[in-house]
């Protein structure tokens, strides 16, 4: 499950990047959803056994990517 978290983690980091350009804050309505359950996934998977490691990597990389976010729909009035 830490892989799995991991890569959800990484994938929506590189998102993050994206959606940070003018007139693409639209791409964090996606995010938002994906990160959350990335989070999830990381949590459980820093909990158990294999791939450990990737899912105590991929909870703060979650949640720092899901604060971005969540701050930039604020910032931008949910559109833009």
């Amino acid at each position: 499950m830490g892989y799995i978290g991991f890569l959800i983690s990484a994938v929506s980091f590189v998102f993050m990047f994206v959606a940070l350009f003018p007139f693409l804050g639209w791409l964090n309505w996606f995010l938002a959803p994906l990160v959350f359950i990335g989070l999830i996934v990381s949590s459980l998977g820093a909990l158990r056994g294999s791939g450990r490691v990737l899912g105590i990597i991929g909870a703060p990389v979650c949640l720092l990517v899901l604060i971005v976010s969540v701050l930039r729909l604020i910032a931008g009035g949910g559109m833009i």
